[in-house]
């Protein structure tokens, strides 16, 4: 059976740029649009004979605002992969939108071409709160892009959401949330709004702006938590929520350290025990790529050992947790210490354990940061097993594959 492969494709335009934002994307420059898929069409020609033997059951195209694109140069893109690639006939194909621009004719067009999942920008259902952020749209479209993109048949819908955001109080973010579940996507993403430096709001909140609080904010994620719960989306990630069946397929292979190939300036990729990720520099990008010149930003070849924090880091970000068998027989490492520590844990109310499997318990995805910081302090401190220890117990049955 072919290996599972995921393909991310960065489409780095957008309309504007909101003040928290500090990923790779740019305002105003549309006319650098067909260079760039120019670009990306060589470089997955170029790449696609790397990836033989997988089966690409995943494509995210994500950015910026890759609605923003026009649906022919995203057809098109669909097409070079296809040909190129070994796809899946039920690949899950997400393409990230805002709501100013998910018309129905463009969303009839991309499920047409093979766009299966849409990721909405909702953020919030407050206009005086999107326009704080700097958000392109307002509820009223967003309510009108969901109605365009069931019009267009598209069956599996995420929308975004924020907490924390200025003047935002604990009623105001369960409205949001309450018209979110109003809509009914197939899934929810819902961030606390973080102050990245160098963007425009690290600069308000330097000049005094006040935003919610931690404790506040804590609130806020406790009640959503709950609040989805009852309502049928089951928390499967720190900060994402679906209905039965409606996973992030693509979002679970990074934290499940699956294999993924990404194009695009600032895109990144973990392939063949290698991580590395190209320029942040959409010109640097096209230039490099069709005259032949070095795009990468960085490139590492990841260890096993290293590859063992990226499981503990990763894996208790999900409702799977770790597990002792799948650390000591992938690894070849000590678990006893992470247990102990994990136990302390459990006794705070920040973890909890089914069997030999540990995963954080809401009040721990809060503290995720410090708990798992000091988890891999620990396990850096261990010895590496060059033979697995006497068991205990007999190991659990092995499962097919994971499962969230």
């Amino acid at each position: 059976m072919s290996k599972q492969l995921g393909l991310y494709i960065h489409i780095p335009f957008c309309k504007s740029k909101c003040d928290y934002c500090d990923f790779y994307s740019l305002p105003d420059r549309e006319e650098r649009m067909d260079a760039y898929q120019k670009a990306l069409l060589t470089h997955i020609k170029e790449t696609a004979p790397q990836a033989r033997g997988y089966l690409v059951d995943t494509i995210y195209f994500g950015g910026g605002t890759p609605s923003l694109y026009g649906e022919r140069r995203i057809r098109e893109l669909l097409a070079v992969i296809r040909r190129r690639f070994e796809v899946a006939g039920n690949a899950e194909i997400t393409l990230e939108a805002n709501p100013d621009s998910a018309d129905r004719r463009t969303m009839l067009h991309l499920r047409r071409a093979g766009i299966n999942r849409i990721s909405l920008g909702m953020q919030s259902a407050h206009d005086d709160e999107l326009s704080a952020l700097h958000r392109p749209h307002t509820f009223q479209q967003v309510q009108d892009a969901v109605a365009a993109i069931r019009a267009a048949k598209i069956r599996n819908l995420s929308l975004d959401l924020m907490y924390g955001l200025p003047g935002q109080d604990m009623a105001r973010w369960q409205d949001s949330v309450e018209k979110a579940i109003s809509l009914k996507p197939e899934h929810l993403s819902c961030y606390g709004l973080k102050v990245e430096e160098g963007t425009p709001l690290c600069g308000r909140v330097r000049r005094g702006e006040v935003l919610p609080s931690d404790d506040q904010q804590a609130d806020m994620y406790l009640w959503m938590v709950a609040r989805l719960e009852s309502a049928g989306y089951h928390q499967y990630e720190i900060s994402n929520f679906a209905q039965s069946g409606f996973q992030s397929r693509h979002n679970l292979k990074y934290w499940l350290t699956r294999p993924y190939l990404g194009f695009g300036p600032g895109a990144h990729s973990d392939f063949g025990g290698r991580r590395f990720s190209f320029m942040r520099d959409l010109d640097g990008y096209i230039d490099g790529v069709l005259g032949g010149k070095p795009i990468i930003d960085s490139d590492d070849l990841i260890p096993k050992r290293e590859r063992s924090g990226e499981y503990l880091m990763l894996r208790l970000r999900t409702v799977r947790g770790i597990e002792e068998w799948e650390y000591r027989r992938e690894y070849f490492m000590n678990f006893d210490p992470v247990e102990q520590k994990l136990f302390a844990y459990e006794h705070n109310g920040w973890a909890a354990r089914d069997g030999h499997r540990w995963r954080l318990t809401p009040i721990g995805f809060l503290l995720s940061n410090q708990l798992i910081g000091e988890l891999l302090e620990l396990q850096e401190s261990a010895t590496l097993e060059t033979t697995l220890p006497k068991v205990r117990d007999t190991p659990p049955p092995q499962p097919d594959g994971d499962t969230l």
